[in-house]
């Protein structure tokens, strides 16, 4: 009818499921992209693991698990991207997991899918913040004269203090306009592509030296003595472990599909976009950091220039240093890599508010009334911006006591977020294919092999982050996970046992009388009875 303005595909889709646009709906496939490729980030998965990793086992096993890694997470990313395009809604994963699981399972799907997704982002705020303080620690003794040169590394209480305040600025940054968010989400994608090109045709061209591609990619060095691991095998997979934990992230697209314009067909690309992307540059990355190494053993010297504490920083000091015998260029690029993290830690933080307000809107959150109040002005969620904010300050308060704190919240982030991947995906499996409504994006007969794939590779994953990482196993090394995952989901499951159960049903329609187009089928209503 003339003069109609005609419904994005992405809302009349929404409006099938039961649910109205609340979210202004404004962003494009490029901000998407970007949100989502600044969740996944070039620097901030790789650059805090690729010490502990080339430690286990040398470059080999490092430069060619990124290409291992890479494979399998295509699997996953295929098997989102097609459940994305049939439920573009902001819950994601858990609204997913609850229509997938069907009316019986469905509030327990949504229940665990959701708290994991939770746990594992708000943790993964904390992994940005961690190394994002480690990064500028390095900085500032580059800059006040080394190690060597009586500079200044920073206590334990600084750090906690550096942890916090980026914390809090990330949550202040987030109760502005979506778009002030998504502009500096477009800057986090040409920050890391042009200064990872520059990083990584730089670095080595100033290396004094580069390492030969035998020893990059077929050199095999265990060091028992250092991590107390005597097993090829055992110290293969930890070394992987910087790749499992660098490759996700992509479902950010997926929390912004209520903001997205036709998000059923921009919210597949945006996520399968993201993991090309990275996966091109994290390997080029890791190949520049490899390429450039003077003297493997003297990296992990804890009385090198770097104190032993940040290998990246230490290759690009040897580079610069020996090149220039300043450190001067070490520096700059150390505060490209720093602005990854600022960027990663800021993207992580909408998407994880949009987890707790998704999740707080069907009220499955303590004080859910609370954290689903969108801000009157911005349109944003920002209650459940300081909840994720104030968590992740808590979670860092061990910095003041132990060593391994990094270790616990990237096994708890990886563990939370990649685990909550799993649950729609083994739904999706498993589901008849003729109660499954596809969109624009569908896989067909291809869906069922390539989600089993992504399934088993998903709980591999979750096992070996899990793992003990150093033997003997003492106080200090402990991989601390295993005791804080399992007392939260201990929490949680205990929860549903006794109360939850009762009165959570998954997703909650806010629309009385869906679109007719679509909407009512029995795909559509499961779970959301109320």
């Amino acid at each position: 009818m003339a003069g109609e303005v005609a419904i994005d595909s992405g809302e009349k889709r929404l409006n099938e499921l039961g649910y109205k646009q609340e979210l202004r709906r404004e962003m494009t496939l490029f901000k998407t992209l970007a949100i989502s490729f600044s969740t996944m980030t070039l620097f901030t998965g790789i650059t805090p693991l690729y010490g502990s990793s080339l430690r286990y086992t040398g470059p080999a096993s490092l430069v060619w698990g990124w290409v291992v890694v890479s494979f399998f997470t295509w699997f996953v990313g295929f098997a989102m991207a097609e459940i994305c395009s049939s439920f573009p809604t902001t819950g994601s994963l858990y609204f997913w997991a609850a229509h997938l699981a069907g009316p019986v399972w469905g509030p327990l799907a949504s229940w665990c899918c959701a708290w994991l997704e939770a746990i594992g982002l708000i943790a993964g705020i904390g992994t940005q913040a961690f190394a994002g303080s480690q990064v500028l620690q390095s900085i500032i003794l580059l800059c006040t004269g080394t190690n060597k040169g009586g500079g200044y590394l920073t206590p334990r209480w600084l750090f906690l203090l550096m942890y916090i305040g980026l914390t809090f600025i990330w949550a202040v940054l987030n109760t502005f306009a979506l778009e002030v968010i998504a502009f500096l989400d477009l800057i986090s994608m040409w920050w890391q592509v042009i200064g990872g090109t520059v990083i990584v045709i730089v670095l080595p061209l100033v290396a004094k030296t580069t390492q030969p591609a035998s020893y990059v990619f077929t050199h095999f060095e265990t060091a028992p003595e250092a991590t107390g691991i005597r097993s090829s095998a055992y110290a293969t997979i930890l070394s992987l472990l910087v790749s499992q934990y660098s490759l996700y992230g992509y479902d950010a697209a997926a929390h912004l599909t209520e903001e997205t314009k036709g998000a059923d067909k921009n919210g597949p690309i945006a996520i399968l976009s993201s993991i090309g992307i990275i996966t091109v540059f994290g390997w080029a990355y890791i190949l520049a950091l490899t390429f450039s190494i003077q003297d493997f053993s003297y990296l992990f010297d804890p009385s090198n220039e770097t104190a032993g504490t940040f290998v990246p920083a230490q290759i690009l000091f040897d580079a610069f240093h020996g090149r220039y015998g300043s450190s001067a260029g070490a520096i700059a690029l150390l505060f490209v890599i720093w602005g990854s993290f600022f960027f990663g830690g800021l993207s992580i933080t909408t998407s994880a508010a949009r987890v707790v307000y998704a999740l707080s809107r069907d009220r499955g959150v303590p004080l859910s009334s609370v954290w689903r109040r969108v801000h009157p002005r911005h349109r944003v969620p920002a209650n459940a911006v300081w909840l994720c904010a104030a968590a992740c300050a808590l979670l860092g308060l061990p910095i003041l006591w132990i060593n391994v704190v990094f270790t616990a919240i990237t096994s708890i982030a990886t563990i939370g977020w990649v685990g909550g991947y799993a649950v729609p995906i083994f739904a999706r499996m498993v589901m008849r294919e003729e109660d499954f409504s596809p969109g624009p994006f569908y896989l067909r007969r291809a869906s069922r092999p390539v989600c089993l794939v992504a399934f088993l590779w998903i709980c591999y994953t979750c096992t070996v982050f899990l793992l003990p990482t150093a033997y003997p196993i003492s106080a200090g090394n402990f991989n601390y996970a295993p005791v804080a995952l399992g007392a939260c989901l201990g929490l949680i499951g205990l929860w549903w046992v006794l109360d939850a159960r009762r009165w959570f049903k998954g997703p909650v329609r806010n629309i009385d009388d869906p679109l007719k187009d679509g909407g009512g089928d029995g795909v559509h209503n499961n779970g959301n009875k109320v």
